[in-house]
């Protein structure tokens, strides 16, 4: 039994830090995972507070799993892991059954787990944590394993949220998105080769004389005529799912004024640099990085686009200033959110590949 009981929390309290340590890399891509759910639910009033719910939650589930490692205060995290897991299955329950949101996000982007899977792994958790704490009423050996342990595991919560503070003015530090250096966009913006389609049965209901007949596309009947058969409905019906029908980038289009889709023209350019900005504001607060472009650090024959989810507020801001020259595009906020972990962001494209990637606060 001790065997089985120390396999468990081994095995619990690495689990809880990995998962916390990969969202705590990017707790943007987290607080965006929360607000699927909202907008899901219907709750729009907490979207503004996702960001902090993140990094505690992605905080909590590092100090737990390493509280659970050194047995400190045992009773009180086994209940407190128990509750976190119980939580995460209904959350991944609710999205295996509903469909809703695609995934949990319970890896964060750099390990994605299908609805299913994400809700059998937490099922299976909660029943080990049943089991250990069923065998941890028995065990007299109940200390921590080492002095100060709740100590160590408060100070490295603090740790984690200073590096959260830290990758959330800067980028993260695993790019595991579309977006990330190296990328090609216009592959990324592609359907995958390997893409299989939905595979489909339509079938037709007309009406012959009082009678209704119901046959699929592939099956009409041998009297078919359009005097006698009077078409009543057609019905899609799904035999197959397909897999992996949707493009890695999604949502990324830049149209400018005209509302002309220019994406493709502007990544079949030798070089161009795109800064990706969430709001006008942003744009404001990080002019300092914006004038070492214009003043021609770079070469001053590479062209220079802002992409933003505010256009007119963005063009009215350059307009006055010695970026005015640069051209202004407009994008679905969700793909700037994807490409721009931080607002602004400043990439460096040859051909649509990303050559690099950077903040505003690092250029």
């Amino acid at each position: 039994m001790r065997g089985i009981s120390l396999f468990i929390r081994y095995f619990v309290s690495i689990l809880f830090v990995f998962s916390g340590l990969i969202k705590a890399n990017d707790p943007k891509g987290l607080s965006f995972k929360m607000q699927e759910f909202f907008e899901v639910w219907g709750v729009h009033g907490l979207n503004d507070y996702t960001l902090y719910l993140a990094v505690i939650l992605n905080t909590a589930e590092i100090v737990l799993g390493v509280a659970l490692f050194l047995k400190w205060k045992a009773s009180l995290t086994n209940k407190a892991i128990l509750g976190l897991v119980l939580f995460f299955t209904f959350l991944t329950g609710y999205t295996y059954w509903t469909g809703l949101p695609k995934n949990c996000g319970c890896f964060g982007d750099c390990l994605p787990l299908t609805p299913q899977i994400s809700f059998f792994k937490d099922v299976v958790l909660t029943l080990l944590l049943l089991i250990y704490i069923f065998i941890h009423k028995k065990d007299t050996s109940s200390k921590p394993i080492l002095l100060y342990s709740g100590f160590y595991s408060f100070f490295l919560g603090f740790l984690i949220v200073l590096l959260q503070i830290y990758l959330l003015a800067h980028l993260p530090i695993l790019d595991c998105l579309p977006f990330k250096e190296g990328s090609d966009l216009v592959e990324g913006r592609k359907v995958p080769s390997n893409a299989v389609p939905d595979s489909t049965v339509i079938y037709f209901t007309y009406q012959k004389g009082k009678e209704l007949v119901r046959f699929t596309a592939n099956d009409f009947p041998s009297d078919f005529t359009s005097q006698t058969y009077k078409f009543v409905k057609r019905e899609d019906h799904i035999i197959r799912k397909g897999k992996n029908m949707e493009p890695p980038i999604k949502g990324f289009y830049l149209t400018g004024v005209t509302n002309t889709d220019s994406t493709d023209i502007i990544l079949q350019l030798p070089t161009a640099i795109l800064i990706f900005s969430e709001r006008v504001n942003d744009l404001k607060e990080n002019f300092s990085a914006l004038d070492r472009l214009a003043l021609q650090e770079y070469n001053p024959a590479i062209p220079v686009f802002i992409v933003t989810a505010q256009f007119e507020e963005t063009r009215k801001l350059l307009s006055s200033t010695r970026f005015s020259g640069w051209p202004v595009f407009k994008c679905d906020l969700k793909a700037i959110q994807t490409a721009a972990r931080t607002s602004p962001c400043i990439y460096l494209l040859s051909k649509g590949k990303v050559v690099r990637k950077k903040a505003a606060v690092d250029f």
